[in-house]
């Protein structure tokens, strides 16, 4: 699913492909979750909020509409590129941006009371260290609260499209590719959780639906926002428009044409310092 529906581009990514993945993956992926997730916050319980891997806001906005307006919210990513659009679609709001590194967390111990983080942890490349500082940072008591992806099979329309795509890649695809799916097992991200200091927590799975206006709409976006697709693109340029058609033809015989409708699942954890 990496290649199509959750991948997060690099620190040196353009402005545009920052734009394209909150204007595509954002809706189709991310917003549901979102909503999920901020359900989960005892607003009550928060007086000071950290966001790991904000992105460009999507959960930031969730995040900061639950807390009570006088908590204070530091929404964080590594890459300047995707807070630059954050920044620009909730200038309104009362929220503390800041570029960090999820493996350094520049914070007091004991001093943060909330930490969210949506579809990070996958591409941080210290785990046990992220975790750690996690750990590290929150008060006594504090909630960890993060989501993964599920098993690629579990994302409907995102297995459909990489499916398609690796028909046209002779060689094994990089283990680059496989990231976003590394923490869809339970028995990956506990040990992680433990180690780290964790010793009461939750992981549920949680299926909800990919919505898109057309299947034609999903299945640009999905081809034109993936690493998948910038190998074929090396290889011939032309594939390229033969693959969206036969994307968005799967995805009409499988979720329906407007709107397409796909499954999708995810990993939900929290855990209690």
């Amino acid at each position: 699913m990496n290649d199509t529906s959750t991948n997060v581009p690099s620190s040196d990514s353009s402005g545009e492909a920052a734009t394209h993945y909150d204007q595509f993956y954002g809706p189709l992926f991310f917003e549901p979750y979102a909503v999920e997730v901020a359900k989960r916050i005892d607003p009550t319980a928060v007086s000071i909020a950290l966001e790991i891997a904000a992105g460009t806001g999507r959960v930031t906005r969730h995040i900061r509409e639950r807390i009570q307006p006088s908590a204070k919210l530091i929404a964080s990513d590594i890459s300047e590129d995707m807070l630059a659009v954050a920044k620009k679609k909730l200038s309104h709001l009362y929220i503390d941006w800041q570029n960090i590194d999820a493996q350094q967390l520049p914070f007091d111990d004991n001093s943060i009371d909330l930490v969210v983080c949506c579809f990070g942890y996958m591409f941080v490349p210290d785990k046990p260290k992220a975790f750690s500082e996690v750990y590290r940072v929150l008060k006594p008591g504090g909630t960890f609260l993060f989501t993964t992806w599920d098993k690629l099979e579990k994302n409907a329309a995102s297995y459909s499209s990489r499916s398609i795509a690796k028909k046209y890649l002779e060689e094994p695809l990089p283990e680059s590719c496989n990231l976003t799916t590394s923490m869809s097992d339970e028995a990956v991200i506990t040990p992680l959780l433990h180690n780290a200091g964790f010793s009461k927590m939750s992981v549920e799975k949680v299926g909800l639906f990919s919505v898109s206006t057309t299947a034609k709409e999903a299945a640009d976006g999905l081809v034109e926002g993936g690493f998948i697709y910038e190998e074929i693109k090396k290889r011939n340029p032309a594939w390229i428009d033969e693959i969206k058609i036969k994307v968005e033809k799967e995805l009409t015989e499988k979720f329906g044409d407007s709107p397409m409708i796909a499954p999708m699942s995810a990993v939900i954890i929290q855990a209690w310092k």
